[in-house]
C-alpha cells in the first residue's frame, strides 16, 4: 500500500486514511470480526504518524465500523442488521457500488417532467428518467428515481447499468455521469424528511402502502454550480441507518 499524502488541508491525510480503511472493510478485505492492524502497523505501512491513524480509527469508530477493546486492539464491527453507512463526500456516495447492488426497475427514457425540470433549472420541460433499486446482500433497502437533463442523460444513454430492464451492476449513477463529464460533479444539495410509500415503492421496497419512509432528495452540481443530476431515493428505516459526523475545527 502506498504513503497517504495529504493535499489539501491539514486534515486531509487522516480522512484519506479512514476512506482507504473504510473501503477495504466494505470489501470485505477485512472480514467482520477481524483485528485489525495495530496503529504502529498502520502507521509504518501509510508513512503516516501514529495520531493521523487514531484519528482515522476515531472516525470508523463513530459510524459503527469498528469498534476498539483497549489492550486488545481494533476490531472490523459484524453487521447483521441495518445497513449503515456514512456520507461525508461525493466520493462516499460513489462508494456505494463497494457493497450494493444496484437493481433497475425502469430504464433510461426521455419524457415531461415538469417539477423535476424545476429543480434542475432547465428552460425546457424534457428530461431523462430511470428508477432503481439498491440491494445489500439481496435485499432491497432503498428505491431511487434519477432526473437527468436532456444532454447529460443523453451521455449514459446507452450504458446497460441504465439501459436493460432489470439489469444489476455495482454502479452509482453519479459514477458514470463521472466517467463522462467534462465538467466534473463537485457536490450535492441534499434535504432528508419523512414519506409515506405509494404503491409502486411500496411493490418494489416489499412493504406495506402508507408505510413511513425516509427520503433523501440530493441535486447534485458540477464544479461549474450546473444541475446534472436529481436523485430522489426512499429507503427502509428498519433497514437502513444514516450518520453523518460533525467536525468543529478548532485553532
Amino acid at each position: 500500500m502506498s504513503a497517504i499524502r495529504g493535499t489539501t488541508g491539514r486534515d486531509s491525510a487522516y480522512l484519506r486514511l479512514a476512506r482507504e480503511l473504510r473501503e477495504a472493510i466494505l470489501r470485505h478485505e477485512f472480514p467482520d470480526g477481524v483485528r485489525l492492524p495495530t496503529e504502529a502497523e498502520l502507521a509504518d505501512r501509510y508513512a503516516v504518524s501514529r495520531q493521523t491513524v487514531r484519528r482515522a480509527f476515531h472516525d470508523l469508530v463513530s459510524e459503527g465500523l469498528v469498534y476498539r477493546v483497549p489492550g486488545r486492539g481494533t476490531f472490523v464491527t459484524r453487521h447483521e442488521d441495518p445497513y449503515l453507512r456514512q456520507f461525508g463526500s461525493i466520493d462516499d456516495l460513489m462508494g456505494l457500488s463497494l457493497d450494493t447492488t444496484m437493481e433497475l426497475v425502469a430504464p433510461l427514457r426521455r419524457q415531461v417532467a415538469l417539477a423535476a425540470a424545476g429543480r434542475l433549472r432547465l428552460s425546457s420541460d424534457q428530461v431523462w428518467k430511470l428508477a432503481f433499486r439498491r440491494l445489500h446482500d439481496e435485499f432491497p433497502f432503498c428505491l431511487t428515481t434519477v432526473y437527468l437533463p436532456p444532454d447529460t442523460g443523453g451521455l449514459i444513454a446507452s450504458a446497460p447499468e441504465v439501459s436493460r430492464q432489470g439489469a444489476r451492476s455495482r454502479a452509482t449513477v453519479i459514477g458514470l455521469l463521472d466517467d463522462v463529464l467534462d465538467d466534473p460533479i463537485a457536490e450535492a444539495e441534499q434535504s432528508i424528511t419523512v414519506d409515506t410509500a405509494t404503491h409502486e415503492v411500496a411493490t418494489h421496497l416489499d412493504c406495506d402502502p402508507e408505510q413511513h419512509l425516509l427520503r433523501i432528495d440530493r441535486l447534485y452540481l458540477s464544479a461549474s454550480g450546473t444541475p446534472v443530476e436529481l436523485a430522489i431515493s426512499h429507503f427502509l428505516p428498519e433497514h437502513y441507518s444514516y450518520r453523518v459526523n460533525l467536525r468543529r475545527h478548532v485553532y
